[in-house]
Parts: structure tokens; C-alpha cells; sequence
């Protein structure tokens, strides 16, 4: 049997970042395939209900702790970038763009991107910076604009912010291993559980 985990994400979420830093590996562990699912967070918050927890002061600074308490625990950087929280919606569209135009290199967007914001802590909502960024990468910064304002683009973002949305999300990182949800980068030992059960595992 194919395994499989999809992976709702959006780059302005610290907890997404976390999570795609391990589940590469721990989907090769189990022979796994892992199914990017680029969403918009905003999106989702504004069709549930739901709001970033750093939006409640108390709540947001014990979750900033504890995020990095499981980057230390995985071995990778972690920051918050200046004018957090951000606006992806541009980014974002960038990024399923990237995957619908051009899949070979959508990887590669993906973490100058992640690595950008969480690991490099930089701001890019600013333009400038985010071009810099691109360029380091290899990236055209005009492609990814041109990406952004791209109609079918455009479409594909809403389409799968609104799928997530229908599936149950309400957050980020959400997955899905055999149509079971787990929501959270600290719910991966989860996931991972899952995909031993799994016939072939």
C-alpha cells in the first residue's frame, strides 16, 4: 500500500517551519510520500473562527517558548522574523504557483523561503528583502511576483485553502496520514505512529 502524508502548511505559520523540518526524514524512515499542501492561514482563520495564538499575549509567549524548546529538541535554527505576524498571501501564492508551473523546483522554494523567516529571521514582507532572499536562492523575484498576480494561481490558493477548511483544518501545520487528521508540529510522533500501522510498514 502507498503511504502517504499530506501537509497543510503556511509559511507564516513558526509551527510549519518546525514541522517541515522533520518530516522529510520521517517519511523516508517509513517510505512515505510526502504531499506538500500549500494553503493560506488567514483563510482558514477567517472561515473557522480561529486566530493565531499570538494574537492573546500570555498565550503567544508561552507558545514562542515552546516552539523553540522543540527547535533545540530537533536541532534546527529558530526565530521570529521582524513584523511577525505577516501577510503570506503573496508568498503563498508564490508557492503554489512554484508547484503548479514548475514542480522540480518547488522544493527548493520552499526551504530558501522557511529557512528565510525562521531560520534567518528576515523580513520578508519587505520586498527588498525578500529579493535578496530569492536571488541568494536562484530565484527570479519577478517570477515569483508574476506567480503571485497569476489568475489560475490565484484560483489554486482559494481552492485548497477552502478544501483544508472542508477536510476539518482550522490550523497550522495540519496532516493527513489515511484520511486521519493530526494538527500541530507536536503531534508528528502521531503521524509517524500512523504510518507504521499502516499494511507494509
Amino acid at each position: 500500500m502507498s503511504k502517504t502524508v499530506e501537509f497543510f502548511f503556511d509559511l507564516g505559520s513558526p509551527a510549519s517551519y518546525l514541522a517541515w523540518t522533520q518530516l522529510p526524514t520521517l517519511c523516508a524512515r517509513h517510505g512515505a510520500t510526502l504531499r506538500y499542501r500549500p494553503m493560506l492561514l488567514g483563510g482558514v482563520f477567517q472561515a473557522t473562527g480561529n486566530a493565531s495564538p499570538a494574537m492573546i499575549p500570555a498565550k503567544g509567549r508561552y507558545m514562542f517558548t515552546d516552539l523553540g524548546r522543540y527547535a533545540v529538541r530537533y536541532g534546527v535554527p529558530f526565530g521570529l522574523p521582524p513584523g511577525f505576524p505577516l501577510n503570506t498571501l503573496a508568498l503563498m501564492r508564490g508557492v503554489i504557483g512554484m508547484q503548479l508551473r514548475s514542480p522540480e523546483r518547488f522544493e527548493a522554494l520552499l526551504a530558501a523561503l522557511f529557512n528565510g523567516l525562521w531560520a534567518q529571521r528576515r523580513n520578508l514582507a519587505d520586498n527588498t528583502v525578500l529579493a535578496q532572499v530569492l536571488g541568494e536562492a536562484g530565484f527570479d523575484p519577478a517570477e515569483l511576483q508574476a506567480l503571485a498576480t497569476d489568475s489560475e494561481v490565484k484560483a489554486a490558493l482559494k481552492q485548497a485553502t477552502e478544501e483544508a477548511v472542508e477536510r476539518g483544518v482550522f490550523g497550522a501545520p495540519t496532516c493527513f496520514v489515511e484520511g486521519q487528521m493530526y494538527f500541530g508540529q507536536d503531534r508528528l510522533d502521531f503521524v509517524e505512529d500512523a504510518l507504521r500501522q499502516q499494511v507494509g510498514a
